[in-house]
Order: C-alpha cells, then sequence, then structure tokens
C-alpha cells in the first residue's frame, strides 16, 4: 500500500484551510473574540512529514500569534515533541533568517498549539501536556529545578457530545465532528468502508451539514476518508509487527543469556534467581 502517492491532505486540514474558519476555531477554542476582520495567514508546512504524512494546520492571526492545530484519530503523548519541531520549521519559515544575527532583537509572534481528538478511544474532554512531562528524570544530578525549555499543548476532545460550548463557537467543527460520526454510525451497521464513507457523506449533504462544501467537494472528501482509514490500518498493522518484533528479540535475548549462564557451570535454580 503506497500512501505517501496517495495522501494528499486529511479531511480536517481541506475543510479547515479557510482563514474565516480558522479564526472562528480559534476563537472557539481560547473563548475569546476577533473581529472579523483580523488577518488569518495560513502558513501550514506541507513540506514536513511525519511517517509519510504532513503537519495539518499553522497560521498566523494579525502578524502577533502563530497558532498550530493537529488533528489525531489516535491517542499520542509525543505530541509537544512534535510541535515543538513543527515550530521550529514554522519560526524559519515567517523569520528573515538575516535578522537573527542582527544586534536588534527581534519581535516574533506567539506560538500557541491545540490537538483536536476524535478517535474512539477513551479520553477527557480536554487534556494539558507539556514538553517537559517527556524530560528525563535529572534526580540527583543537582540541577535548576526548572527546565530551559517548555511548550504546552492542549488537546480537546471534538466527538460528538464533547465540548459543547466549543462546538456551539464553531459550525464548521460542529458539522465536521457530525461527518465524523455518522460515518463510524454506518460503519456499525454492517456497511463496509467505502459504502459507510458514502453514506456519511450523502446524509450530511442532505441534511445540511456542511451542505454547500459538499456539494463542491464530495468525491475529494470521500477519497480522503477512504485513504485516512487506509492509514489507519497500516498503522495498526505496523505497531502489531514492531510488538511482535519486540516479543521475538526478548525471547531470542533470554534464550542467549540463559546459554551462558549454563556454560558459566550454574545450576537451573541458581540461573532462575539471575533471571527473576
Amino acid at each position: 500500500m503506497d500512501l505517501n502517492n496517495s495522501y494528499k491532505s486529511s479531511v480536517f486540514s481541506f475543510i479547515f484551510s479557510n482563514p474565516d474558519i480558522l479564526r472562528e476555531l480559534y476563537c472557539a477554542l481560547e473563548n475569546v473574540t476577533l473581529p472579523k476582520d483580523t488577518p488569518v495567514v495560513i502558513n501550514t508546512l506541507n513540506e514536513v512529514m511525519f511517517m509519510d504524512r504532513i503537519n495539518d494546520i499553522s497560521f498566523e492571526i494579525a502578524g502577533k500569534l502563530v497558532v498550530l492545530i493537529e488533528h489525531q484519530s489516535t491517542v499520542n503523548p509525543n505530541m509537544a515533541l512534535r510541535l515543538l519541531i513543527y515550530a521550529a520549521r514554522i519560526y524559519e519559515k515567517i523569520t528573515d533568517a538575516k535578522k537573527i544575527y542582527s544586534e536588534i532583537k527581534m519581535k516574533i509572534p506567539r506560538p500557541e498549539f491545540f490537538v483536536l481528538y476524535n478517535g474512539e478511544a477513551p479520553f477527557p474532554d480536554v487534556k494539558t501536556e507539556k514538553l517537559s512531562d517527556m524530560f528525563e528524570n535529572t534526580e540527583g544530578l543537582n540541577l535548576p529545578e526548572k527546565a530551559a525549555l517548555e511548550l504546552v499543548v492542549k488537546t480537546f476532545n471534538i466527538n460528538e457530545g464533547k465540548n459543547e460550548a466549543i462546538i456551539r463557537k464553531c459550525k464548521t467543527l460542529a458539522h465536521y465532528s457530525a461527518l465524523i460520526a455518522k460515518e463510524r454510525e454506518f460503519g456499525k451497521e454492517g456497511y463496509n468502508r467505502r459504502e459507510a464513507v458514502k453514506k456519511a457523506v450523502y446524509y450530511c449533504r442532505n441534511h445540511d451539514i456542511m451542505r454547500e462544501f459538499l456539494e463542491k467537494n464530495a468525491s475529494e472528501v470521500m477519497n480522503m476518508l477512504m485513504t485516512e482509514w487506509n492509514w489507519d490500518d497500516a498503522k495498526q498493522v505496523w505497531q502489531e509487527e514492531a510488538h511482535e518484533k519486540g516479543l521475538q528479540q526478548g525471547r531470542e535475548e533470554e534464550r542467549e543469556k540463559v546459554l551462558s549462564l549454563l556454560r558459566q557451570g550454574l545450576s537451573l535454580e541458581e540461573i532462575e534467581k539471575r533471571l527473576q
């Protein structure tokens, strides 16, 4: 399965690649109000890849904020590190490299980081994670208590019935959540994947859920949803293979260790104690 060739964008990034919608989404996530004429400039890094997938959305608001939003259908505890890498590339893209070496201090947009989760595994309405949560334990090294680098990311559960206050403030997010919910509903009713996707798109279009958008882009959305499903399958296979390889490697290492101890003349009882 050559996902690199078939994967162009996610439905999420396709739907939300609109400055007005992104402004509305940001206001909903942060519970703030911005004038409708507040400029939004999209600067998503289309060349950034993680396992053949581009990062989702990044944009500037009035040149004062740079916002990175990632969409996840699986729980990923490493998002803070991924977003750190994305942020570095974003600043590289939006700043003048020559000015970095100037004697005059530069002003840069303040970063904000969000993850929108709509997977099926249980997840709280909101979860805040920090890059420092991933740092190695430095206890005993007599280091400063506060790390020199930090990044804070908020993850919001956007499944239907979750974070309703946010959903109410962003109509597009509500409609996207409804589309994914219908897709899953039809899948659980026994339809195959292609039929479930097709029925979900038609249902939403006929019930005034992203009607105009789906009338123009129904085939693209269906192809993207199918590709995303295939991607999730591939990830699961890779994870299972990695787990099995890990178990196999562990068994081989255990076997070699036992043989080594036997060569040293240890009894089975002594070997058992060593391996505990």
